[in-house]
């Protein structure tokens, strides 16, 4: 009998919950358009605004506040169009974590980009932000994520907006990765605009939404019809938001239950650091999302463990999924200042809603297994090195 695969991916997608594929279902059944008036347009519009309101709830906004997009790389993309378009944004201040969807579209935006530093843990450098929002005048949009997607370090938000509005500035937040992982409200956040993703809590993949603080100046990049209050034209993803709104209702009611993870990962790690004592977990020291780890330990090649993983039937990444096809710089631990020697098998472990202790007990199984070959491997060439050098000093010896 073939053994069940241990998928420890949930950060790239997490399975569709079993609530959001019934939603989905019964959307795909319904008729009708729902910017149309009659019975039919109206019970779609029903669907489409019941999921608007779960998915505020979410995140602590208002459901006027919420745009449905197709996920989070187009909110993105949104965010950045409406604060250069209509909220007269001059600058960006980007942090070194940021997703490769948030970075490519601040530089896509047109406007001067700026990286705010990082310290060892991943954390936001306040103080470098503080001295780069001081260094202009220029209305800035600072754009900072809650919790990163490969080390799952959560940022000290609430300081950031903190200073971002002591100067005016508009404040971006990715909670792409946080929401429905740890309690998120926009409010005390301080954030102005929000990003979501619909696929990283459950929900089908293709569909996401921007928060938009209701006050502020808006300016739709996609233009058409009058969709999305105008802020974003084109037939809505019925079936994909109401997945999205049944997904982040059943994510909001089991925060309790996703903050056990924080459990089975720390155990996980405490069995890994037994065995090697020179492994590391990037960002262990401060606040990470419970069901995170990013694991790596000298001599270690990512590529190479991740297929030996993949044999042994576990799922994991070596970073952003979106980068996937290929293992390329490890820029996240780069900013951390992590050692390259570490940073090059440096591999990313996050469970989920459906995750059990038994993958955590056979992916610590495998992990292991590939460090003993690579140590022993290490220990083989060293005492060959050891050897060859004795012989060249008896050598010399003799000729002298």
């Amino acid at each position: 009998m073939t053994m069940k695969r241990a998928y420890m991916d949930h950060n790239a997608t997490t399975p569709l919950r079993p609530e959001a594929r019934a939603a989905v279902l019964r959307a795909l059944d319904a008729i009708g358009n729902p910017s149309s008036v009659h019975m039919e347009g109206r019970a779609v519009r029903a669907l489409v605004e019941g999921a608007r309101a779960e998915v505020a709830a979410l995140v602590g906004a208002r459901p006027a506040e919420v745009i449905f997009t197709s996920g989070g790389t187009e909110a993105a993309r949104l965010a950045f169009h409406a604060a250069k378009a209509a909220q007269g944004v001059e600058r960006l201040i980007v942090s070194a974590i940021e997703h490769d969807a948030v970075l490519a579209s601040a530089e896509a935006c047109g406007l001067p980009v700026e990286i705010a530093p990082v310290d060892q843990d991943g954390q936001i450098d306040l103080a470098a932000l503080g001295d780069l929002l001081a260094a202009s005048d220029k209305r800035t949009l600072v754009a900072v994520m809650l919790a990163n997607n490969e080390t799952g370090v959560v940022q000290p938000i609430a300081e950031v907006s903190r200073l971002a509005k002591s100067t005016g500035a508009v404040f971006l937040c990715d909670a792409v990765q946080a929401a429905g992982k740890i309690a998120v409200d926009v409010s005390a956040l301080g954030a102005d605009m929000l990003m979501l993703g619909g696929h990283k809590i459950g929900a089908p993949m293709g569909v996401g939404a921007l928060v938009v603080r209701e006050d502020l100046p808006f300016a739709a990049l996609a233009v058409g019809g009058g969709q999305e209050r105008r802020r974003r034209a084109g037939s809505e993803n019925i079936s994909g938001i109401a997945g999205f709104g049944a997904a982040a209702r059943i994510a909001q009611a089991e925060l309790q239950t996703f903050a056990q993870l924080a459990r089975l990962r720390d155990r996980m790690e405490a069995q890994i650091a037994e065995i090697a004592p020179d492994a590391v977990f990037p960002g262990q020291n401060v606040d990470r999302l419970p069901n995170t780890s990013c694991v790596a330990a000298p001599g270690l090649d990512a590529e190479t463990l991740l297929m030996a993983l993949d044999l042994d039937g576990i799922a994991v990444s070596a970073g952003a999924a979106c980068s996937s096809g290929k293992i390329g710089r490890p820029r996240v631990l780069e900013a951390m200042g992590v050692d390259p020697d570490l940073s090059s098998g440096a591999i990313r472990v996050s469970l989920g809603w459906s995750s059990e202790p038994a993958d955590t007990d056979r992916f610590v199984q495998s992990w292991i297994r590939v460090y003993t070959r690579v140590c022993a491997k290490t220990d083989a060439l060293v005492n060959v090195n050891v050897t060859a050098g004795r012989a060249t000093s008896r050598l010399a010896a003799v000729e002298s």
